[in-house]
């Protein structure tokens, strides 16, 4: 899958949330300084050639549609975080976590519980 810029990702977070739009209703949703409607349909027409997007014609105007899920982007980019910074390894990912004191004690222990969960 491909990857969002975060000018793409801004917008795909919006959409995510409304889980439909009309192009007035995404810009009234971005966070302030709002971009000018011009410069979001157009970051709108790029997603739709990516195949992040896609549309229904309501009268003279489109209503925009996420074409994946927040999840499915979430565990695309984690792979390929993964993939790219850490040869592949979520172990190395956990561990590179631990060491920047991203994660607690506790939330490791709260990890391992939902793996022991999730292997019954």
């Amino acid at each position: 899958m491909k990857s969002l810029t975060k000018a793409e990702e801004q917008i795909m977070k919006v959409l995510w949330k409304l889980e439909s739009g009309l192009l007035m209703e995404i810009v009234d949703n971005m966070p302030k300084p709002k971009p000018h409607k011009n410069t979001v349909a157009t970051v709108l027409k790029t997603m739709i050639e990516k195949g992040f997007v896609t549309t229904e014609s309501v009268g003279r105007f489109f209503r925009y549609f996420p074409k994946i899920t927040k999840e499915q982007y979430s565990k695309s980019t984690l792979i390929n975080v993964a993939k790219g910074y850490f040869e592949g390894s979520f172990p190395n990912v956990i561990s590179f976590l631990v060491d920047e004191n991203k994660l607690t004690v506790n939330e490791l222990e709260l990890l391992l519980n939902q793996l022991k969960k999730n292997k019954k």
